[in-house]
């Protein structure tokens, strides 16, 4: 997921942007504001696609309330925004399926099926290691600081925390930690990432809403637009090109059910077995 690509300039001018919409919508000048994602998702449709977040044995009990949601989306305009009712629809299903994937605390005989225990852990659990890569000499790490998997998306690595960290507004790299503190800045670091575009990958957005233009790379490579692309973004080194891979039939399970939930589509491409990784 390296991220080494996109200019410091570009980021300092997200993260001004971000913190003044932030700013401009939670002004009291402005309480007749109404998030256009409310208007996909209510807060009893919430609750019912995270039926468990908040069960004791979710060590994330209480950390991803509705609120939290739907504020920081408020730092990304286009999210969910872009193209007719059914793409705005899909689009955010995609995004909690694969956060529900990556914070899930189901199992296969689970109380409401498997797909019913997304946003149950806000940072990973004995992770294999501090996730620093040393030769990223932009975003360096820091003594004593672990950039394990954290909130939604489970960010991970200095080159992640880093550039999130810039656009914004907190000190990545020096403070990894606040992604599992602070419930707003996790959201926030999962749709920046969904939002961004890094190196030769598309952005998730892009290709939910049908912007992605494949390379000649992306053709050879059978990188064909849909949820499965956005599974190979996210984690293709470990998860795709393999044939019936546990860990991708999971993310579609989630994006089904939530697509149901919707009333929309899946679309095409749900899988990325026959993929090459970025």
């Amino acid at each position: 997921m390296a991220v080494s690509s996109i200019s410091l300039p570009f980021l300092f001018l997200l993260s001004i942007f971000c913190l003044v919409c932030c700013f401009r919508i939670t002004d009291a000048r402005y309480k007749a504001y109404v998030n256009p994602i409310s208007m996909l998702i209510s807060e009893d449709l919430y609750k019912s696609i995270f039926l468990h977040k908040d069960d004791n044995a979710c060590p994330a009990k209480g950390f991803y309330p509705y609120d939290a949601f739907i504020t920081a989306t408020e730092c990304f305009p286009k999210f969910a925004s872009t193209g007719c009712l059914d793409t705005r629809k899909r689009e955010l299903a995609a995004f909690l399926a694969q956060i529900s994937h990556e914070t899930t605390g189901g199992w296969a005989t689970a109380p409401d099926g498997p797909y019913a225990w997304g946003l149950c852990f806000k940072e990973e659990v004995n992770p294999a290691s501090n996730y620093c890569d040393s030769t990223d000499t932009e975003w360096p790490c820091y003594p004593n600081k672990t950039y394990k998997g954290r909130g939604p998306i489970q960010l991970s690595w200095n080159y992640n925390y880093g550039p999130a960290g810039v656009a914004l507004g907190f000190d990545g790299l020096r403070e990894p930690e606040l992604v599992a503190n602070r419930s707003d800045l996790a959201f926030k670091t999962a749709l920046w990432f969904w939002m961004t575009p890094r190196g030769d990958k598309p952005s998730c957005h892009d290709v939910m809403v049908g912007r992605f233009k494949p390379s000649k790379a992306d053709l050879a490579a059978n990188r064909t637009a849909g949820f499965g692309l956005v599974t190979n973004i996210i984690n293709g080194g470990l998860e795709c090109g393999i044939p019936n891979d546990a860990r991708v039939n999971d993310r579609i399970g989630y994006y089904k059910r939530y697509a149901q939930l919707f009333n929309v589509d899946v679309g095409p491409n749900l899988d990325c077995s026959n993929q090459k990784s970025y």
